[in-house]
Order: C-alpha cells, then sequence, then structure tokens
C-alpha cells in the first residue's frame, strides 16, 4: 500500500510539474520600462484600458510612440472618443512577431477591443494584417460596414516590445490607426447616482442609510470614478438587520455600511473569475481587516464573511467603472459581530478511581483480572503460535511439491 501511494505522489509531481504556468501580466509595467511609450501608456491607465488589458488571457498591443501620440493629441479628441480609437490597438488574439511573417496567404484579420466591445457597426473596429515582401508587415483598421477594404494609410510594424506566447504580445507600429467610426464624436457616460439607482432596484432602505450618515455617502461617491463595486442589500434583508444596526455605535454603524463596498470595478464575470479574499471600503484608514471572501457556487455568486453567507440575486448597475449588485443578506464583518460558538466535543470518560482496600474491583466485561487471567492469555498465546507453525509448514510443503513438479516437467 506505501508503495502504491509513493508511486502515485510521484506520478503527479511529474504531471504537475510538466504543465506550463500560465504567467499574468501587466500592460502598464512592461511599458514603464520603454520610456518612448510613455504617453500611450499614460492614456491607457487614463481611459482604464490598462486594467482591461490585464485582464484579458489572450491579447496583442498595438503600441504607438511618443511622437505618433502627440500627432493623435494635436487633434483634441474628448477622452471617450480618445478611449475608442485606443480600443483599435488592442487586438483580442495574439499575435508575436514570429507570428505576423508567418501568416496563412499572407494576410488576416484580427478582432479589436473596439469590435468587441459592440460599438463599432458591422465589421468595422476589425483591423486587417498583411505580411508583405522584406519582412514588412502591415495594420489597418477596417472603415466600411460592409467590410470591402481597410482604411489608408496603413501603419507598419517596428518591432517586438514584450512577448510571453500566447499570453500577452506587445508590438510597436509606425503611427496610430486612422478610423473615421472610431474618431466620431462619443458622448460621455451619464454620471451614476448610487442612492437613485439603488432605489428603483429593491434597495430604498441600504440607500436611506448611505444618505442619513454624509461621510458615507461621501465615501461611496468619490470612489466611483476611481473604480467601485457596491453590493447592496434587498430591502428585506436590510428591514430584519435593523435591530442589530440601531444597536451599533455610531462608528460601527459607518464601518458597517462602508463594508458593503468594494473599491475595484468588476463585471460579474470578473466576480466569477476572480474568487478569493477582498478588501473593502472599510478595510482602507481602518486597523482593522474588514474583508470578505467571495467565492463562486454552481451559478451563484456568494460574499462570505464569518458570520453570514450571502448571494448576489441581481445587477443595478454595470457601467464601468462603477457597478452595483443586490444581496439577499446584510454582509456582516466578523469585526463587529461574533462568530458563532462551535460545541466543544464531550470530554472522555475519566479512569475509575482505585477502590479502596479490601474491596473488590468490579470487573469489566472485556477485561479479565488481574493476574487470574494470565493463564488464558498464555494458552491463548500458545494457540496462536501453534497455529502459525501449522500455516507455515503446510506452505513449504505446497512449494516443495511445486518445485518438484517444475523437475518433472522440465527432465
Amino acid at each position: 500500500m506505501k508503495k502504491m501511494l509513493f508511486l502515485l505522489a510521484v506520478t503527479t509531481i511529474l504531471v504537475v510539474t510538466s504543465i506550463p504556468s500560465s504567467e499574468g501580466h501587466n500592460i502598464t509595467k512592461i511599458l514603464a520600462q520603454h520610456p518612448e511609450f510613455s504617453t500611450f501608456n499614460h492614456y491607457l491607465t487614463l481611459t482604464r484600458l490598462s486594467s482591461v488589458i490585464n485582464r484579458r488571457l489572450t491579447i496583442t498591443v498595438l503600441a504607438v510612440d511618443n511622437a505618433g501620440m502627440s500627432s493623435l493629441l494635436d487633434k483634441h479628441y474628448t477622452l471617450p472618443t480618445l478611449k475608442n480609437i485606443l480600443l483599435l490597438h488592442v487586438l483580442v488574439d495574439y499575435y508575436g512577431a514570429k507570428k505576423l511573417h508567418q501568416l496563412t496567404g499572407g494576410s488576416s484579420t484580427a478582432s479589436s477591443m473596439f469590435q468587441a466591445t459592440g460599438a463599432a457597426p458591422g465589421t468595422s473596429g476589425y483591423v486587417n494584417i498583411s505580411d508583405h515582401r522584406a519582412g514588412k508587415v502591415s495594420f489597418s483598421a477596417i472603415d466600411d460596414a460592409e467590410g470591402d477594404s481597410p482604411s489608408t494609410p496603413s501603419s507598419m510594424f517596428v518591432k517586438s516590445v514584450k512577448e510571453i506566447p500566447y499570453n500577452i504580445s506587445v508590438i510597436q507600429i509606425s503611427g496610430p490607426l486612422t478610423s473615421p467610426i472610431a474618431e466620431a464624436p462619443a458622448a460621455a457616460p451619464a454620471p451614476v447616482n448610487l442612492t437613485e439607482s439603488m432605489k428603483k432596484k429593491d434597495c430604498a432602505l441600504f440607500a436611506g442609510l448611505l444618505l442619513s450618515i454624509p461621510d458615507v455617502e461621501k465615501t461611496f461617491d468619490s470612489g466611483v470614478d476611481g473604480g467601485l463595486t457596491v453590493f447592496c442589500p434587498i430591502d428585506s434583508a436590510v428591514k430584519s438587520f435593523m435591530p442589530k444596526f440601531k444597536n451599533l455605535t455610531a462608528e460601527a454603524k459607518q464601518s458597517l455600511l462602508l463594508y458593503h463596498g468594494y473599491p475595484v470595478y468588476n463585471s460579474l464575470q470578473m466576480l466569477k473569475s476572480n474568487n478569493g479574499l477582498v478588501t473593502t471600503l472599510a478595510t482602507e484608514g481602518a486597523g482593522k481587516n474588514y474583508r470578505f471572501t467571495i467565492q463562486t457556487d454552481g451559478e451563484d455568486l456568494t460574499l462570505k464573511t464569518k458570520i453570514v453567507t450571502a448571494t448576489i440575486k441581481g445587477t443595478v448597475v454595470d457601467q464601468d467603472p462603477c457597478a452595483v449588485y443586490t444581496i439577499d443578506k446584510v454582509l456582516e464583518p466578523s469585526e463587529l459581530f461574533k462568530e458563532k460558538e462551535v460545541e466543544p466535543p464531550a470530554p472522555e470518560p475519566a479512569p475509575a478511581a482505585d477502590a479502596p482496600k479490601g474491596q473488590k474491583e468490579a470487573s469489566s466485561p472485556a477485561l479479565a483480572d488481574g493476574p487470574d487471567s494470565a493463564p488464558a492469555d498464555e494458552k491463548t498465546a500458545d494457540d496462536n503460535a501453534a497455529i502459525s507453525r501449522t500455516v507455515l509448514s503446510f506452505g513449504r510443503l505446497l512449494a516443495a511439491a511445486a518445485s518438484a513438479a517444475l523437475v518433472v516437467a522440465v527432465v
């Protein structure tokens, strides 16, 4: 049995070590090592595209140097429009330098993030890649909705900046891609009013609690632009929780409300993909943890504290950089509420005390009394030894018979 377990362990180690590890990437850090892309890097962060890129498992970034970005910024596009243009420069497939020079048929059509967002009509937002003679590769955005022809001029491949095979490829192109559709004026998304949105989706009571404490409401509102996910307990959950809430101190009430804010934007898919322990708005500036665990349970997404487990029931708002989801329970941090005590196991019965001198001890049915049991034990041991000798002798006889039969067969 031990030998089998050892072989199984060795096999498992060999299998695990033979699986290639998935290396994560951070586009901001990659480009920070190349000062010639500082402007491009800055606007990826400003438009929040850097976080989108970092979340993708397979992606290609067409980086433009500072001179190329200057020509783009001279046109004074609004930030939403500039974001659409930069989305053209993020391809949702992997194109390393080797692949670019080995395109089947000499060309390929790649989908950009601009196309993937659904903002581009028809086949607009796709990028045509062509491998030319002398090792030259061109990139051009496909413009019309019918996809008849790519727009001009093309931008040329300059060099590979960073490649993590089949994860991320960052390559430099000679200038920004041009596309009238991407460059069309884009309206800025309407600002999110958290409490008003909550009131419309069965979260009026929780919205009222936020409004009742100005400092808390201000913290939530100020977090919207920087990225925020709010978990809003539905009205029935808040109503049943109110007796506990009223008994909290003013400071504890603030902490409990802030505990329902996660200072990072997350879509439902992102939450499903990034299970684990998370910080909250209550964690910031506090000496206590105030964290909970996000976990996928089948089709459900749950939020687990050491006190309760809540389930996400619906979406109130999902508009990057802000998302609000309804949950069926108020989240209770262990910093404010006691964990349910687990009953300790029953103690084992204490050994019987020595009987007073002169009094005969009660014997256990399973155990024989003192010296009187020795002969019986010895007899049992002798019987077992005799049986063992008999079995051994019989085994030797069988072995000898088998050997004799083998000799006869050979002769």
